[in-house]
């Protein structure tokens, strides 16, 4: 991910995760003060696991049953453990202006020792798709690696186009 000079961000190093909650989600800790807090992965957006309002909002758009898209949720939920299962080193970079959700979650990009964005990997491999409800610096590079992985039918398009 190339960082935009001009963008305000806020980076914190020296994180563990704890829990992968789901495809767009980790609980990491501080591994100096043990301070936890979760994560909500920025500019993405996968299934839900379980019965949500979102997921009625999902149905609708997708035209796809709850069930289907909740196993596809579980797909999405079993790659991200399969690249950065729990005690994984992290560091995160949030944008001043999408810090916190609605439900207090910290909004941000996330990434592996090795330099990698989970954000990036989860679009790029079709477990994970671009979310505009809070608007984010790389948008639309997650709206061409989305359509890639679509025409290649990477991930969980592999099950269906629409989801």
């Amino acid at each position: 991910m190339q960082l935009n000079a001009k963008a305000n961000i806020i980076k914190k190093n020296h994180l563990k995760i704890i829990k992968v909650v789901d495809g767009d989600g980790i609980i990491v800790e501080n591994i100096f003060n043990n301070q936890e807090f979760e994560i909500r992965f920025l500019g993405i957006d996968a299934p839900e696991l379980k019965p949500c309002r979102k997921l009625t909002q999902d149905e609708r758009e997708t035209h796809l049953a709850a069930q289907f898209l909740m196993e596809l949720g579980r797909k999405s939920l079993k790659y991200l453990l399969e690249i950065a299962p729990p005690n994984t080193k992290v560091s995160i970079l949030i944008e001043t202006e999408n810090e916190i959700d609605l439900y207090g979650r910290t909004l941000a990009y996330v990434f592996l020792e090795d330099g990698s964005c989970l954000n990036e990997i989860m679009i790029q491999e079709g477990f994970a798709k671009p979310y505009s409800r809070y608007f984010c610096n790389e948008l639309s590079k997650y709206q061409m690696l989305n359509l890639n992985a679509k025409n290649e039918q990477k991930g969980l398009f592999a099950f269906s186009k629409n989801w």
